[in-house]
């Protein structure tokens, strides 16, 4: 097991048209005490998500009936769905997936031929973050710039009053960025504040939630321009508000 990691009893769906794949996850992940629904495509998976969603998805990209991107979309548009921890499985040799998974609302991906013990890093790693995701509702750090209001332990995001549905991951990317206005960060530094559990964090995937977190603020405000690209560099949160909001 994991070094340093506490071991709770988990649900973990595995969404994969590969027999042999789904065995070896099962395996793996009942040794380290995880109990595992296995499903062969995206359409199974879909119709027991939509009562009851698992803790963490580890899902397969091209499959029959309903391949992985067209399952997570759904499952981010369930009102629980944003909080799910989702880890894409991608083939090595094409990059698009990776980016496409990030895009669609995947949280995390593993590349395919996988080592089974990152891939239980990611998970515990994911299972961690979940359980962000379930702070009480009482009290909560509050983070307030311009038009942005940031609630952690409520697991709340308003732009200009208007609440933005958003994954753990996300929610850690933009509370860190917006905690330091003006100050540009790296992929690295972005990845490491999403990911401080990851053992084998993937500073790419930092574009991909940038980009799906603009997306988000964009489609409720086309004039958003608050979170900045540094061309070489990384990303911040604009210092200056673009306009103050008095709505």
């Amino acid at each position: 097991m994991e070094s340093g990691y506490t071991a709770f009893m988990s649900r973990i769906a595995v969404v994969d048209d590969e027999k042999n794949i789904r065995e070896i996850i099962r395996i793996s992940m009942e040794k380290e005490g995880h109990n595992i629904d296995e499903y062969a495509d995206g359409r199974a998976a879909w119709q027991r998500f939509q009562t009851e969603l698992p803790d963490v998805i580890i899902l397969d990209i091209m499959m029959p009936h309903m391949d992985g991107l067209e399952l997570c979309r759904k499952i981010r548009n369930l009102s629980a769905g944003e909080k799910t921890p989702i880890i894409f499985l991608s083939s090595r040799d094409e990059e698009i997936d990776k980016v496409l998974g990030l895009e669609s609302g995947g949280d995390d991906y593993v590349c395919k031929p996988f080592s089974l013990r990152e891939l239980t890093a990611r998970v515990h790693a994911a299972l961690r973050r979940g359980k962000t995701a379930e702070k009480p509702a009482a009290g909560g750090h509050s983070l307030f710039h311009g038009n942005l209001s940031i609630n952690e332990e409520r697991f709340c995001v308003f732009w200009k009053k208007i609440a933005i549905d958003v994954t753990v991951t996300e929610l850690r990317i933009l509370t860190f960025l917006a905690s330091f206005p003006g100050i540009i960060k790296t992929r690295e530094q972005i990845m490491a504040a999403a990911f401080p559990e990851d053992n084998f964090p993937n500073d790419r995937a930092a574009d991909s939630h940038i980009k799906r977190l603009r997306r988000k603020f964009c489609d409720i405000d086309p004039s958003f321009s608050e979170l900045e690209s540094i061309y070489g560099l990384g990303y911040r949160w604009r210092a200056e508000p673009a306009e103050n909001y008095t709505g």
